[in-house]
């Protein structure tokens, strides 16, 4: 039976990210030094004291056997302590938190906890691939609105509601933005709980990146303005805060209504992350934070070294304010191309591989997203080879103009 006949994979479009990565596979397997900033896969290695945890833990009595699903009961206080000092806001343990194996299952799950064939979901594009996906899995069908946090936003969001049947059920929001890196203020966020009550739908909001921004100004949770607790759940994870993207430790919070659905979903698909890991990611939430800072310092340094010598390269990278990404126009010479194809020749002719815009929606077609996974000797590598290539290319294009002309 080919892969096509069956109903949820006939309702995904090919993984675009997978050309890439062929292409890359196939570069290195030819001898190439790729220089990888496509995957949002963080470098750094995991804070030692949380690493020590681990090994302390593993191989005591019980924690071998099956954990809890919705989380042990340490880790959820952890999670609703770290509410508390980083937002203000107080969270139950038993009825308002739930541990979930990185914050991308715990979205497919609450998909499909709520979601019933047909129902309409608003989804910002371009946008991470499982805030859209997860639900069309689910049965599913997604309305798209603008990423960025305008007033444009809300005037989607009226029109959706007013031209969708049925009426939407939920938004997804996701600020700091994967993969344009925009952030939110509370005001819109304030906005944005008045609108879901108005018209009684839920807000889903991913917080992947919380901990990841480059000025003084933290970004805030949907969860801080009053009363959103009433229709909000929101998703965070350890993968970028700690560096332990590989350990599969996320959290969903808020609305105890909606978290009682993904508990019960989850109760029949798994038993939790193994106990050690859920006690190491514990004493994360509950230990020094100067890891954190460090994060963020390495982050910045690689941030401004990028926009700094790509510039010089001829490629200007708008400077995020957060996350890990840069979310970049295609250069000029090359938009006519599409993000996929100008992502394979950055493969072939410069030795760097960046994400395709068009993986995170049709709106993201005139863009590619830049990770900021190599250190700053090698993002200068990057700029030297994307110097080279450009640089070649314009040589070209100019003799082709010259042999029209005088054709």
């Amino acid at each position: 039976m080919p892969m096509t006949d069956f109903h949820r994979v006939r309702r995904l479009p090919p993984y675009v990210f997978e050309e890439v990565n062929r292409l890359k596979a196939k570069a290195r397997a030819a001898g190439a030094d790729i220089i990888d900033l496509g995957m949002g896969n963080p470098d750094l290695p995991a804070p030692r004291h949380i690493i020590d945890k681990l090994i302390e833990t593993v191989g005591k009595p019980r924690t071998d056997r099956y954990s809890a699903s919705k989380g042990i009961p340490g880790l959820r206080r952890a999670q609703a302590g770290y509410y508390a000092r980083r937002f203000g806001v107080k969270l139950s343990p038993d009825r308002e938190v739930v541990a979930t194996l990185g914050s991308k299952e715990g979205f497919a799950n609450m998909a499909q906890a709520i979601t019933g064939p047909g129902d309409v979901v608003l989804v910002p594009n371009p946008s991470y691939p499982i805030h859209a996906f997860g639900f069309l899995m689910a049965g599913g069908v997604i309305r798209s609105v603008p990423a960025e946090p305008t007033p444009g936003f809300f005037s989607a969001l009226e029109r959706a509601v007013v031209h969708s049947i049925p009426k939407p059920i939920a938004v997804v929001v996701c600020y700091p933005a994967n993969p344009t890196a925009s952030i939110a203020s509370l005001d819109f966020y304030r906005d944005l709980v008045a609108f879901a009550k108005k018209h009684e739908i839920f807000i889903l909001s991913d917080l992947a990146y919380a901990e990841v921004f480059f000025d003084d100004n933290p970004p805030p949770s949907v969860l801080q303005v009053p009363g959103a607790i009433d229709v909000t759940v929101e998703f965070t994870s350890m993968s970028k805060t700690f560096s332990m993207a590989g350990w599969r430790m996320g959290f969903a919070v808020g609305n105890e209504r909606l978290l009682a659905a993904l508990a019960r979903v989850k109760s029949y698909l798994d038993y939790g992350a193994y106990t050690p890991i859920q006690v190491a990611a514990a004493a994360a939430l509950n230990g020094p934070q100067d890891c954190i800072r460090e994060m963020r310092d390495t982050y910045k340094r690689r941030r401004d070294v990028m926009v700094d010598s790509f510039g010089q390269a001829g490629w200007n990278i708008p400077a995020p304010t957060a996350s890990m990404f840069a979310w970049v126009p295609v250069p000029e010479m090359f938009r006519h191309l599409g993000s996929l194809e100008f992502s394979k020749l950055l493969i072939e002719k410069a030795d760097v591989a960046v994400a395709p815009g068009i993986g995170f929606g049709e709106h993201g077609d005139d863009f590619v997203r830049l990770a900021l996974v190599e250190n700053e000797q090698r993002i200068r590598q990057a700029a030297r080879g994307i110097r080279r290539f450009f640089e070649t290319a314009e040589k070209t294009l100019h003799n082709v103009v010259h042999l029209k002309k005088i054709g």
